[in-house]
């Protein structure tokens, strides 16, 4: 591992917290399509088991940032552990209902209820923050390795859920997920050295969502659009897929889409960039937008996955400066309420993606498909030039404890303040 990734787990427990992360966050990756495989083994009704997984996101989407919330007031421990065994009983009903074909709306029922899986990535980066928040440098480099991490979960997750359901049998994907949620969430609320302090809230104004920072409205914006991209190309490349008869190599393909997303974030993270991250974000997100345009042109399987690895060049660079910049907009005792509302904005745009996705699809081919992720980064790109302004603006009730400028400059003025 290259020395700065090495240097940022020279702090006690940091390398205990970042495996009990990886494990707990995998099953967001699984959990959806684990129930997608598992209804469509089970039933053969693929509409069903779309309806459902919509369900489950739209409801994590929901939860999310309240559990998220709610952590930022309490501690991870003291809400991590409930919050988990909830999403894990709710999701054993809808493995058992499934089991023994009980009626549909039982299914949606449990489905909805199994949103309140919480964003185990959000937790992981609000303790690097709490160790690294005056070391600039060493957060951008964490902020990275969680990115890399996130990717590496999303190319093997779906893998293992699919594996395990199709050919142990139905129900292990999901069940498989479960497991990982609970080892994971306890194995992390377990080292309370790292734990971030609850921020306890007494007064009303303390008690307003993070979501009123002006800068995090622009960044939730964006990227339920840029999950429109995500959730988009996901569809149109099973059917384009499917159509150039190899149906089998679209979950190559995308990961090779999410290992040139790791190998950015990999060396973006050995970085030290100078300048405006708001600068460099909205640089990423029309780097985004343009990269779609290929896709379009893609005749035949190779051209396509050569297309798709350049598009994920742009994407962890851009996830982990806006890391950064919710740091900057969002109050310390907010932080994690903040980090799930981007996941929030991401798992709505991936929803909305794949279901105008599948319109165009069956109207015009798969090809056509790409379309929508063409337009959903333009519509990203516009978000992110019309609140351009609203990001360079301090957050308020609090200083800021990242003003977006460069990591020398911050760095004087922390050595200024100690001198000082």
């Amino acid at each position: 591992m290259p020395s700065p990734y090495r240097a940022i787990f020279a702090a006690p427990g940091s390398r205990g917290f970042s495996a009990a992360g990886l494990i707990g966050r995998l099953p967001l990756s699984m959990v959806g399509i684990g129930i997608l495989t598992m209804i469509s083994e089970l039933t053969g009704r693929y509409s069903l088991a779309g309806a459902l997984t919509a369900t489950l996101a739209l409801s994590a989407a929901g939860i999310g940032p309240q559990v998220s919330r709610l952590v930022d007031q309490y501690g991870q421990r003291r809400v991590l552990r409930p919050a988990s065994l909830l999403a894990v009983l709710a999701i054993s009903g809808l493995l058992l209902c499934a089991a023994n074909h009980a009626p549909d709306w039982t299914l949606f029922v449990f489905a909805a209820l199994a949103g309140c899986v919480p964003s185990v990535g959000a937790m992981i980066r609000a303790r690097w923050t709490a160790i690294y928040r005056d070391s600039p440098r060493e957060l951008h480099t964490a902020y990275s390795l969680e990115s890399v991490l996130d990717e590496v979960c999303f190319i093997f997750g779906p893998i293992l859920a699919i594996g395990l359901s199709t050919t142990w049998f139905p129900e292990a994907g999901p069940l498989v997920a479960g497991v990982c949620l609970l080892v994971g969430v306890w194995w992390l609320t377990a080292q309370r050295a790292t734990e971030p302090a609850p921020h306890p809230r007494g007064e009303d104004s303390d008690r307003t969502s993070a979501l009123r920072s002006p800068g995090l409205q622009v960044l939730v914006a964006t990227f339920v659009a840029t999950g429109a991209i995500f959730g988009s190309i996901d569809v149109v490349t099973l059917a384009f897929a499917e159509e150039q008869g190899h149906k089998a190599w679209a979950s190559f393909i995308l990961a090779i889409w999410a290992v040139g997303s790791c190998l950015a974030g990999i060396v973006f993270g050995l970085l030290h960039l100078k300048g405006k991250a708001e600068r460099r974000w909205v640089l990423g997100i029309c780097a985004m937008a343009v990269s779609m345009i290929p896709l379009l042109l893609a005749g035949n399987l190779p051209f396509l996955a050569v297309a798709l690895f350049v598009s994920g060049l742009a994407i962890a660079p851009t996830m982990i400066t806006t890391m950064a910049l919710i740091e900057a907009h969002v109050p310390r005792a907010k932080l994690t309420e903040g980090m799930t509302w981007t996941g929030t904005g991401l798992a709505v745009g991936v929803a909305l993606g794949s279901s105008v996705a599948g319109w165009v699809i069956d109207a015009a081919g798969a090809r056509t498909g790409y379309v929508v992720s063409i337009s959903a980064g333009a519509a990203a790109a516009a978000v992110a030039f019309a609140g351009y302004r609203r990001l360079t603006r301090p957050a308020q009730g609090e200083e800021p404890s990242n003003d977006g400028d460069d990591g020398d400059s911050r760095q004087q003025r922390d050595t200024d303040r100690r001198v000082a």
